[in-house]
């Protein structure tokens, strides 16, 4: 394989994972609030459904965008009003909502199916896009990649590096401390809860509009990646730039699959297919194998220089969700 062929296909992989990155930062923000959004997988499909339908009747992409990012903020708002007000189940709620938004956007979509549609355009960046090995990778790609790398950082430095992203932090670990400082629990996570939405919204008419454009129904190929998203959230240590890591070593993962077809004709298509999502799994299993005590205990029986070194890779790994992470909020 040539190098122009291998920037290529990274180049894919940059603009593949953009959709997976803004779920799982989307989802992050959420839970950083204290919220859990299991309704991310039938979100994204019903968001790509709702984009592309609003895309092609008004032939304006950035409608559809909107409409995207206003669905998923919709879905949300109906997941806090139900499990902040009502004080229902969060993963309950999020549960039904995943199902009945995933056939609600099959139901719905049918009119769409097989219709051509505007895809959103490339945007080289002039002076940058030449640069070489960097230039195709990051400055030759469409508008929504790049608003994604933005994203990644803005999120990381409002979570962990103003006051508001200390608020936030405050209300998923301490709520009634937070509370007492000043903040508004129940607003700030629905506030939250529907930015998040938003930007699971926002990788519905990625999708549709961008990677995968078109509206195929229920062979679309979208189920499955807001379980992704999900996971990622948790593999990122419910930190934007981790879990933006995942998402392109996820997008990586299935771009291998493809390239390694023709080199390994015995292995049935479908398991490399398949692969990168059992590799999520184990690779999930591996970040949170350091909260387990018998791995303390295994790690006592170790010589002293390898259970430091040992200590040392588990602890950079170890992560833990936010401590208020789907409780309730009571004002006493």
């Amino acid at each position: 394989m040539t190098t122009a062929a291998i920037l290529t296909g990274l180049a894919g992989v940059m603009a593949a994972a953009a959709p997976i990155v803004f779920a799982t930062i989307g989802e992050t923000l959420t839970e950083r609030a204290g919220v859990i959004n299991l309704s991310v997988n039938g979100t994204i499909v019903l968001s790509a459904m709702t984009s592309f339908a609003v895309a092609v009747t008004t032939d304006s992409i950035w409608l559809g965008f909107l409409a995207g990012m206003l669905t998923g903020a919709l879905v949300a708002l109906v997941l806090a009003f139900t499990s902040l007000t009502l004080k229902q189940s969060q993963v309950a709620v999020g549960y039904v909502l995943a199902l009945m938004t995933l056939n609600l956007a099959y139901f719905l979509g049918n009119p769409f199916v097989g219709v051509q549609g505007p895809r959103v355009p490339s945007l080289p960046i002039p002076g940058l896009s030449g640069i070489p090995i960097i230039g195709p990778l990051f400055f030759n790609q469409n508008a929504l990649v790049y608003i994604s790398f933005v994203l990644i950082f803005a999120a990381w430095f409002w979570v962990f590096r103003t006051r508001p992203g200390l608020m936030l932090r405050g209300i998923g670990e301490r709520p009634a401390a937070a509370f007492v400082r000043g903040a508004n629990v129940p607003l700030m996570r629905y506030t939250y809860t529907m930015i998040g939405g938003a930007l699971v919204g926002l990788a519905g008419p990625t999708f549709s509009l961008s990677v995968k454009a078109g509206w195929k129904g229920t062979i679309s190929g979208l189920d499955g990646f807001g379980w992704i998203a999900l996971a990622l959230v948790i593999f990122g240590g419910w930190n934007p730039i981790r879990g933006a890591v995942g998402a392109y070593l996820f997008g990586l993962l299935q771009w291998l699959g493809v390239v390694l077809q023709p080199s390994l004709p015995n292995v049935p298509s479908q398991v490399l297919q398949v692969a990168p999502f059992p590799l999520m799994i184990l690779t999930l299993l591996l970040v949170n194998i350091g909260n387990a005590d018998w791995v303390d205990r295994t790690l006592a029986g170790l010589p002293p220089d390898a259970r430091r070194v040992a200590a040392g890779v588990l602890r950079s790994m170890r992560v833990s969700p936010p401590a208020a992470l789907g409780t309730t909020f009571e004002k006493d």
